[in-house]
């Protein structure tokens, strides 16, 4: 089939090479020149394990190619699948601007009969405003509206995408949902589980999926309060939470929440467009305010493991908002060095792959270029996000780099009796902190 997708960021890149590896010519289009250029050399503009080298082997088949041309993607394509960025508004509503945008390079380009994809994040109600839009030119061609979320995970992306362990096709009419069965054919045939609503359940289901999930994180972090309070283990009680298989032991990690371009967003687009339609889903507001205090209660923790913040050097560990990417949008990490900043601390970063996207977000943040690096002389290590350089650098080492060693694992990623042997005064999240075997004193440093 041929394929047009318009947006080729971290979704519409991985849904370019996902459906030329299903053996249809796919053209993405974008209006930066200059990420067009570097797609077109086999270039990512950011970082997901595989993806260049899945570029480069699609760019060889083919099937896959790039253009700043909208038209020339639009006007062949059965199947126009809009990948545009929305993000939140200052109120919370999702921006769809783009898509708008988008939509209206499609209104004047595409063919009759084609199939218009939102898998952009959007409120639900936005096929009927895509609709109405499509159907104000007059011509008489026929533009079918369909959605498709994505529910790719950051850093398994384009394995959640070729992998999927379920696909949502929101349709409104049997062409559309005939085309999107031909699209994904080599998958349907594989077994792989195909969910068919309504396009207001579809759009619905995205937000409610990511809102869900933000909210399992917040609810563990406020147990991670009240163990703190009661000497409970944070991580035991997941545990025993996670052996209820109605329950499940994903996102029941406590530490300093979740952050990233999707979960953030989605919650506070839900929360808006709940209340738009006049219902107060007040959980959602509850969720944001307790993931903001999860870092406060991490930044508390730092600044009583020092005692005063003002003239201590603190590395931190981790920037990106999780492991395997680099991005840095709502980022925790980013988040606590902003108030450890704030409060006189120096502050010094070190990340594998996120230290050029954590330069340009927070300037005054300085960069280190090894984990020693960073360590050397801080008066404590904050570790912000799990990379696995991380967990398994040499403890001995970094306790001797320090000033004061003092660790405090806002991911609750380091085993306690390591960090006990190691010589370490070790904070955890929601569970007891741990004092080193062998206490080293201030004096003897």
């Amino acid at each position: 089939m041929q394929v047009a997708v318009i947006g080729t960021g971290r979704v519409g890149l991985v849904t370019c090479l996902t459906l030329a590896n299903l053996g249809h010519e796919v053209v993405g289009s974008d209006v930066d020149e200059d990420k067009i250029d570097g797609l077109r050399r086999g270039t990512a503009p950011f970082f997901e394990p595989d993806l260049e080298e899945a570029m480069v082997r699609e760019l060889g088949t083919g099937r896959l190619s790039f253009t700043t041309d909208a038209s020339e993607a639009i006007t062949p394509a059965e199947v126009i699948v809009v990948c545009v960025g929305t993000p939140a508004r200052a109120d919370g509503d999702a921006n769809l601007l783009a898509v708008e945008t988008a939509v209206r390079e499609i209104a004047r380009f595409a063919r009759d009969g084609a199939v218009v994809v939102e898998k952009s994040t959007v409120p639900a109600g936005t096929a009927e405003r895509v609709r109405q839009l499509l159907s104000r030119g007059g011509d008489g061609r026929q533009v079918h509206v369909a959605s498709n979320p994505e529910f790719l995970r950051e850093g398994m992306a384009l394995h959640d995408s070729l992998h999927p362990d379920r696909v949502v096709i929101g349709t409104t009419s049997d062409e559309a949902r005939a085309t999107l069965d031909r699209l994904y054919a080599p998958m349907i045939e594989s077994g792989i589980r195909f969910i068919y609503t309504g396009v207001e359940t579809a759009e619905l289901a995205k937000h409610a999926s990511n809102a869900f999930l933000a909210t399992k994180i917040s609810f563990v972090n406020s147990l991670a309060r009240l163990c703190e309070r009661i000497g409970a283990d944070v991580t035991d009680v997941a545990d025993v939470m996670g052996a209820d298989p109605r329950i499940g032991r994903a996102f029941l990690d406590a530490g300093l929440g979740y952050g990233g371009y999707c979960l953030p967003k989605d919650v506070a687009a839900l929360e808006r467009s709940a209340t738009r339609v006049g219902y107060r889903f007040g959980l959602l507001n509850e969720v944001q305010r307790v993931n903001d205090e999860a870092v406060e209660a991490v930044a508390a923790t730092v600044e009583d493991a020092v005692w005063n913040l003002e003239g201590k050097r603190i590395a931190l560990f981790g920037l990106a908002f999780k492991p395997l990417t680099d991005d840095v949008r709502s980022s925790p990490a980013l988040a606590l060095a902003r108030r450890l900043l704030a409060h006189g601390a120096e502050v010094v970063g070190y990340d594998p792959k996120a230290a050029d996207e954590a330069r340009v977000e927070l300037p005054e943040l300085r960069i280190a270029g090894t984990l020693l690096e960073a360590a050397t002389g801080a008066h404590c290590v904050v570790v912000a996000t799990a990379w696995d350089e991380i967990l398994e650098t040499d403890l001995v080492t970094l306790r001797d780099a320090m000033t004061h060693p003092v660790l405090v694992d806002g991911r609750n990623a380091l085993p306690p009796d390591r960090l006990h042997e190691a010589g370490f005064w070790y904070y955890p999240v929601g569970r007891a902190p741990v004092a080193p075997r062998h206490p080293i004193l201030v004096s003897e440093r």
